[in-house]
């Protein structure tokens, strides 16, 4: 009789299509503090429980996302409601300087009584996400669960800090990683090329000294010349040559305005551009494969979902590369020499023509970590962007399922034998 009511309720389950998405959630959002005053912001995606079986119900998943990316990467295609439809508790992350966690909202925490961070004006890099942002954020969604540990996706550098965190905190109880190398560079020629190229930044540094010195002397030479001018009574040449009562605002080189230069590709994608795209991508595939994602997904994740990124994190992203490390420089601590430690459940997803993440650069976590659980796996046909928006986020989110199904099953308990995947 249960073996039958089993069976009768497999074959009336519908598909993750079936659901309409706002029926499978409600959602809030919430602020956690860093240790050094940032306020950064999680959008919670609380799960309704269903009438047909949700294997990973209310099991906390904290998602964050990669380089001058935001809360879009999980949001632009279905990611979420995949793991909604299994009945994940999602959380996804902000990091500092990113969507709603903004520069802005830090001085409206000001005017609120908040200390105002000292890095705010672009001045992080890789190392305060890692020792800040991240310690935040797992907090905080312990806190508001009432978990001692959750799980982890992150997507890009966002799985790659995962793997630093996971080798030194105790807090998650599994890891997923999308599209994250931990060789960053290794089999990918042109962009090990081009990290040798990342000190010509600090060449820009003299080039805009040089120019401030120019437009302030400038100014100041204006300013004496209309004086004089007045002093003799040509007052109508002195209003020409006097500059603007405020002196030249400094040029600086902060950041990079990813924002900018992917609101620019998504108008170069449209129309005609997007089918010329398609063209060459049967060649020579880059950041996306468009046989595997959506025109409108893609192009509306390059408008929505890029942000500035730091000129510092541009110059330690190099330095990896260069150096061949995974390093907090500021803690001089090492991730992948505490690959070893990691033994919790983990899955590293990949695609199989993703140059920056491929089967040589995600080599070194999968034998250096020591999971009894370990998926290892490329998604045919997938590049970097379309791992958490394509054609084949299912079967991604099948893989998360799994590995949280399997996390709570043996929770407490440690397998008899090893499962490598």
């Amino acid at each position: 009789m249960a073996q039958a009511a089993r069976e009768r309720s497999e074959s009336i389950r519908p598909t993750v299509d079936d659901v309409d998405f706002k029926a499978l959630y409600r959602k809030t959002i919430y602020e956690v503090r860093t240790a050094d005053h940032w306020s950064l912001v999680i959008t919670r995606y609380r799960p309704v429980p269903q009438p047909f079986p949700q294997p990973i119900l209310d099991e906390p998943i904290l998602l964050v996302h990669g380089f001058s990316q935001n809360r879009h990467t999980w949001t632009s295609g279905e990611f979420v409601k995949n793991l909604l439809f299994f009945g994940a508790d999602v959380h996804i992350l902000e990091l500092r300087g990113h969507g709603k966690s903004s520069i802005a909202l830090q001085h409206e925490r000001h005017e609120q009584g908040e200390r105002l961070p000292e890095n705010l004006d672009y001045r992080w890099d890789i190392d305060d996400y890692f020792l800040y942002d991240l310690p935040a954020a797992v907090d905080g969604v312990r806190r508001v669960t009432r978990r001692p540990k959750i799980f982890y996706c992150g997507h890009s550098m966002g799985g790659m800090l995962g793997y630093g965190y996971a080798g030194i905190h105790h807090d998650l109880e599994g890891l997923v990683t999308i599209g994250s190398p931990s060789d960053i560079g290794r089999g990918f020629l042109l962009m090990k090329l081009v990290s040798f190229l990342a000190p010509i930044v600090y060449g820009v540094d003299g080039t805009l000294a040089a120019l401030n010195l120019l437009r302030a002397a400038s100014w100041s030479g204006s300013r004496l010349a209309g004086r004089a001018l007045a002093g003799v009574g040509a007052r109508g040449f002195a209003s020409r040559v006097s500059p603007s009562p405020e002196r030249p605002r400094r040029l600086r080189f902060r950041y990079v305005p990813m924002d900018d230069l992917l609101r620019l590709t998504e108008r170069l994608l449209s129309g005609r551009g997007y089918r010329r795209y398609e063209e060459m991508s049967r060649f020579v595939t880059l950041l996306a494969n468009p046989e595997r994602v959506t025109a409108a997904d893609i192009r509306w994740l390059l408008r929505e979902g890029g942000e500035r990124e730091p000129r510092a994190v541009i110059l330690e992203f190099a330095r990896w590369i260069r150096n061949g490390e995974l390093v907090c420089y500021r803690t001089g601590y090492d991730f992948k020499r505490n690959f070893p430690k990691i033994t919790i459940p983990v899955a590293i997803i990949f695609g199989d023509l993703d140059r920056l993440a491929s089967v040589d650069s995600t080599r070194g976590i999968y034998r250096g970590a020591r999971s009894e659980y370990l998926l290892w796996r490329p998604v045919k046909g997938n590049s970097h962007l379309e791992l958490t928006m394509g054609h084949d986020i299912r079967q991604i989110c099948y893989d998360i399922k799994n590995l949280i199904q399997f996390a709570v099953e043996h929770r407490g308990v440690r397998p008899s034998l090893p499962r490598r995947e």
